[in-house]
């Protein structure tokens, strides 16, 4: 996960095809249980035209209890491959850390494509439902079920070696469930410029250990 989040941080910024030249300072401090949320964050600590030094951390989160933990931290050195001139590096956004809005990015592989390089939906779905899973459990701190989602129309195809990001955020809290509003974008690499390949609500009920419907405890109901 880390390495996946060096690529995609370091592709973004360089636009270039790049690949890991070295990790260091490697720390395993914790082990991630299972079925907590296993999050990469980090920033970009020096910068070159053709290299960046980037610091990783991995926590996990129990989503029913907010509880994070620092498990892993390394620091990657990413080189761009030389192909073709050198541009000048193209810098990144500040992204808005909202809390409630949860970014899951993944990069298209080629089994991942039909014939023509183009992601199969169902993958595009595993990934929009994932994050929103992470935003409902989030915003309820209870253990919730996917009941329902809307329409899913692709607007933009994504293509192999595409960044393809997916977001998610409540919309609506209900007495036993939410719904949360997703959107796919997907981008080349070397391009930039995220492109809108589509967007749907999921609908999610929390339940207790034997399935049934619970109500949403009213601290994690508050308003939007």
């Amino acid at each position: 996960m880390m390495d996946k989040f060096a690529f995609v941080l370091a592709s973004r910024y360089l636009r270039r095809t790049v690949v890991t030249a070295a990790l260091t300072e490697t720390d395993f401090r914790a082990p991630v249980p299972v079925g907590h949320l296993a999050e990469v964050d980090g920033r970009i600590v020096k910068a070159g035209r053709r290299s960046v030094e980037i610091e990783a951390e991995l926590v996990a989160e129990n989503m029913l209890t907010g509880e994070r933990t620092s498990c892993l931290s390394g620091r990657f050195v990413m080189v761009g491959q030389e192909d073709g001139a050198i541009a000048e590096p193209a810098g990144l956004a500040q992204i808005d850390d909202d809390p409630r809005v949860v970014r899951v990015v993944e990069i298209v592989f080629p089994g991942q494509t039909d014939h023509r390089g183009i992601l199969h939906g169902g993958f595009a779905l595993d990934w929009l439902g994932k994050a929103a899973l992470v935003a409902a459990s989030r915003r309820a701190r209870q253990s919730v079920v996917m009941v329902s989602s809307k329409a899913l129309n692709f607007v933009a195809p994504a293509r192999v070696g595409d960044i393809v990001e997916a977001t998610a955020s409540v919309t609506s809290v209900g007495r036993t469930s939410l719904t949360v509003s997703t959107t796919m974008t997907a981008e080349c690499p070397q391009a930039g410029q995220p492109r809108l390949c589509t967007r749907t609500d999921f609908v999610f009920v929390a339940v207790d250990d034997a399935g049934r419907p619970i109500p949403i405890t009213p601290e994690s109901s508050t308003c939007l």
